[in-house]
């Protein structure tokens, strides 16, 4: 068994915002193990500012984990503790590589192209004209749910957003999400938490910076609308700081990215624990390549989560890998008479 890692700078059609800044490139890592004629595929998705392994050293860690691959899936995860996206790319890679196509992780109705997994659909922070087109484009797709990044352009114009989005379809047609990726301050959140709530809003995502548990406990507990931890979840690696954590903030919805939570095993730990305090949950993807996408939607289709996922992202780049993923009528769907086309890793 011998592995290697590939870097891939994917490239977005139209720079993307979000409150901490604008995005036109981003780095991914592939790590290809190779047994007996075989080959699997994992994806170590980083998001430099954002991931907790966004560290000087992360390349020497991908070629450590490489060097060291013969451990085996369940030692590498335990000894990448503070690499959440290098244990992700492992446990996917090792899934890829058992299993009888490299790219069909967790075989289901989704893989074989019966049944879809219902989407929101993402509008990106941007002057108030792109927003509002971006916001009739995800209509005319078809879309019933969309998420709203906030927090960047003056608030009264976000608001009006919301008002005309309000103004042409009820909460009974539309659900309305929000993520404001901690921009409020702790000051002027519930302000501005009573004037989104009268939009009528499924939720908001991570409306003040991470780390400040009394203050976010204190808004969970007075909000007028439901708070969903994004943001709030990395860097915490052990079970029991995970619960403690839910225990103590008491949030309404947690949102879980796989990349920078531990893969499938760290998500599986923050799912158990939410499910036990009453918490919802829904899964999205942190910028992947359609690889990463891939692995995300597989396991998030045998959760049997029916709310809207956060899995829309493979269509951002003109690069990316060429794969069975569509976007069709607010769902994602798998092609299977469609082939991947992997030539990145040549």
């Amino acid at each position: 068994m011998k592995a290697t890692y590939h870097k891939h700078i994917l490239e977005f059609k139209r720079p993307s915002g979000t409150s901490r800044g604008i995005l036109k490139t981003k780095e991914t890592w592939f790590i290809v193990i190779t047994a007996q004629g075989k080959q699997g595929i994992g994806e170590c998705g980083i998001l430099r500012t954002l991931s907790i392994d966004d560290r000087p050293d992360y390349e020497e860690k991908l070629q450590w984990t490489c060097d060291n691959i013969q451990l085996g899936v369940e030692q590498l995860w335990a000894e990448l503790k503070e690499f959440p996206s290098i244990q992700f790319g492992v446990e996917m890679a090792f899934k890829s590589l058992e299993s009888e196509s490299p790219y069909i992780l967790f075989p289901s109705k989704f893989t074989e192209g019966k049944e879809a997994i219902p989407i929101n659909g993402l509008i990106w922070m941007g002057e108030k004209d792109f927003m509002k087109n971006q916001i009739t484009e995800k209509l005319d797709q078809g879309f019933d749910c969309i998420k709203m990044k906030i927090g960047a352009i003056d608030f009264e114009a976000e608001l009006e957003l919301l008002s005309y989005m309000r103004s042409q379809f009820s909460k009974d047609v539309i659900e309305l999400r929000v993520d404001a990726n901690g921009a409020f301050s702790p000051d002027d959140a519930l302000g501005k938490l009573t004037q989104l709530s009268a939009y009528h809003l499924h939720s908001i995502e991570q409306p003040i910076k991470q780390g400040q548990f009394e203050q976010m406990k204190t808004l969970c507990k007075a909000t007028p609308l439901p708070i969903a931890l994004d943001e709030e979840l990395i860097g915490v690696f052990d079970v029991t700081d995970k619960k403690k954590l839910l225990l103590t903030i008491q949030p309404q919805y947690i949102i879980l990215k796989p990349s920078l939570i531990g893969g499938f095993k760290g998500t599986q730990e923050w799912i158990d624990i939410a499910d036990e305090l009453e918490i919802g949950w829904w899964i999205t993807s942190a910028l992947e390549s359609n690889i990463g996408l891939n692995a995300i939607a597989q396991y998030t289709f045998t959760l049997n989560n029916k709310m809207p996922q956060g899995l829309g992202t493979g269509g951002l780049y003109t690069n990316n890998i060429k794969a069975p993923l569509a976007v069709d009528k607010g769902t994602l769907r798998y092609q299977p008479y469609k082939k991947w086309v992997v030539s990145y890793l040549d």
